[in-house]
């Protein structure tokens, strides 16, 4: 008579709310890289993506800018998408704007 009744105990404990369901460890994972791709990827990268974006719109006539491939130069034109860098006496160069990795404080191409 009491084997009759073991069955039917198992049975019950196994439709309980204690199996590990999707809120399990398995949620906790996806949550653990969600968060590290947020912190260590997609954030600072946004925030670079930000300054760039602040410096090129910032360009303008006279500034003394550094590009992409090491060149060295005065700004002489703003366009929209362009711009012209002197890079010495009577050479002048027409580059793109996002080509900009950083401005230098004035005087920095005499000192050169």
């Amino acid at each position: 008579m009491i084997d009759f009744f073991i069955p039917a105990a198992q049975a019950a404990d196994e439709g309980g709310l204690g199996g590990s369901g999707f809120f399990g460890p398995d949620l906790f994972i996806i949550l653990a890289f969600a968060l590290v791709f947020y912190f260590i990827i997609w954030r600072p990268q946004s925030k670079r993506a930000k300054e760039h974006k602040d410096l090129v719109g910032g360009v303008v006539k006279g500034d003394e800018i550094i590009t992409t491939g090491g060149l060295i130069g005065k700004v002489i034109k703003v366009d929209d998408q362009f711009l012209v860098m002197e890079v010495s006496e009577g050479v002048e160069l027409k580059l793109q704007k996002h080509a900009v990795t950083a401005a230098l404080p004035k005087g920095t191409i005499k000192n050169i």
